[in-house]
């Protein structure tokens, strides 16, 4: 087991940072617009039905990594991640910004209304978001893998800051009202408990307009990261090693090598801008830390695609199944503190990164654990164990916590490890937490709507 500790790791403030902003756009748009269904759903004629017509349509986006990743494989030299960077950061911003103007438009279709500009401008929105798995991790790959950790930072960012924005619009919040109803026939006086949306802080619009912002804060920040000299510098540089001979063999020996692998000659050290290579002097590299075995390098990609199928597609679909029950207090709670801890573990990787499969393999286990018993509670909804009991909703905080961290620490580590197996293995990396996650939310949208294995829990309790 090998550990790695901050002290040992050279980082630029400014490139970490701005690493972090672009990981942020990586999910922010579909992260957004999941938060802000509270007050779409009430004034859209899907009503409630709307979560289920996203989901489908998430899912049909990830068509956008297979198409990415099929192209990026039968023609690499074409389909590339710096142009394909800034399309979708392009139509991310388009679609968040037209959403701020039509997402309440509606159309008559197949005989009756349908929300057909937000649906369609959602559509853009996921597919978005999917394919920047399989296309920002790979570009992460010019940088040291200590930058790794800014990123999932980033990602992590992605879902909360517009967690806490609609937190101060006050999406989703509301209160039980007590109301009465009287029989005119019987003269009869009945009372029941109502939830009563509040009015929110600023208009939807303003929301939609943030996510705008975001994704041109990520599209700047890309630009940045390629351009400014300071970020130029940490790249770790591609380098070719020219022979003096006219000849050249094994033209294509080009590699991504780390700075601690090779070494600029004292004497020949600069650009040679006629010939337009470096002069480099080839160190070996170092061989206590050994590329990982075949079995280890799929056991991992199974991971982290038994990871992304939990954390991404079954857990977020039960977490008001599982919560709910208990009180509002308690969804709420493991709503935010769930969303963050994952940038916050993700900065623990910056400090401790612990390259081991044995270590990633048991942080897995335990969060398949608490998952177990997060999916058992949600099945017992809406009388699970300890409903009306407050150590039931502190348990159920506490396994939310501990799951949102477990999996976000594993995910980073193994991205880390990864890093070291070069541009591809990121890009398996990538295209396997979509599929995990495909898997994963289309398992549970069955188990929900069409099976009706889990129930609704009452938002407010007689």
């Amino acid at each position: 087991m090998a550990v790695n500790c901050c002290r040992n790791l050279k980082v630029s403030i400014p490139v970490y940072l701005l690493v972090a902003l672009f990981g942020i756009g990586s999910w922010i748009a579909i992260n957004g617009l999941w938060v802000e269904l509270p007050l779409l759903v009430p004034q859209l004629p899907e009503r409630w039905a709307l979560p289920s017509y996203l989901t489908v349509l998430i899912q049909i986006a990830n068509i956008g990594p297979l198409i990415y990743t099929l192209g990026n494989w039968l023609a690499p030299k074409i389909v590339k991640e710096f142009p394909t960077v800034y399309v979708i950061v392009a139509i991310g911003a388009a679609a968040s910004f037209l959403l701020a103007f039509f997402w309440h438009k509606t159309s008559f279709i197949f005989g009756d209304h349908h929300s057909t500009a937000l649906l369609v401008l959602a559509f853009f929105l996921a597919f978005v978001d999917c394919t920047s798995s399989v296309v920002f991790l790979p570009f992460m790959a010019i940088f040291p893998k200590q930058y790794m950790t800014a990123f999932y930072i980033g990602e992590g960012c992605s879902g909360l800051l517009p967690s806490l924005v609609a937190l101060g619009q006050g999406a989703g919040e509301y209160d039980c009202v007590n109301t009465s109803s009287v029989n005119k026939t019987t003269n009869e006086t009945t009372w029941n408990i109502f939830p009563v949306p509040r009015d929110p802080n600023f208009p939807i619009e303003d929301f939609f307009y943030f996510l705008f912002a975001m994704m041109i804060i990520c599209g700047l920040a890309f630009t940045m990261l390629n351009f400014l000299p300071i970020c130029k510098e940490e790249q770790i540089k591609e380098t070719v090693i020219e022979s003096d001979k006219t000849s050249t063999e094994n033209p294509e020996s080009c590699t991504f090598e780390s700075d601690s692998s090779l070494e600029l000659t004292s004497q020949t050290g600069l650009l040679n801008r006629k010939k337009n290579v470096y002069t480099v002097t080839t160190v070996t590299p170092d061989n206590s830390v050994p590329s990982i075995s075949r079995n280890h390098y799929v056991w991992l990609l199974i991971l982290i695609a038994w990871v992304n199928g939990l954390n991404n597609g079954v857990l977020p679909s039960l977490q008001t199944y599982s919560c709910l029950p208990y009180s509002q207090v308690a969804y709420n709670l493991a709503v935010k503190l769930s969303a963050a801890v994952n940038p916050l573990v993700c900065f623990l990787a910056f400090f401790i990164s612990v390259k081991s499969v044995k270590v990633v393999s048991s942080l897995v286990a335990v969060g398949t654990l608490f998952s177990v018993y997060i999916v058992v509670i949600a099945a017992m909804s809406p009388n699970p164990v300890l409903v009306d009991n407050v150590a039931g909703d502190v348990v159920i905080i506490v396994v939310w916590v501990a799951v949102s961290g477990l999996f976000s620490y594993a995910k980073v580590l193994i991205a880390i490890i990864f890093r070291g197996e070069g541009r591809r293995a990121l890009l398996f990396v990538g295209a396997v937490t979509q599929v995990g996650s495909l898997v994963g939310a289309v398992l549970t949208f069955v188990l929900v709507n069409v099976l009706k294995v889990f129930h609704d829990a009452p938002q407010c309790p007689a």
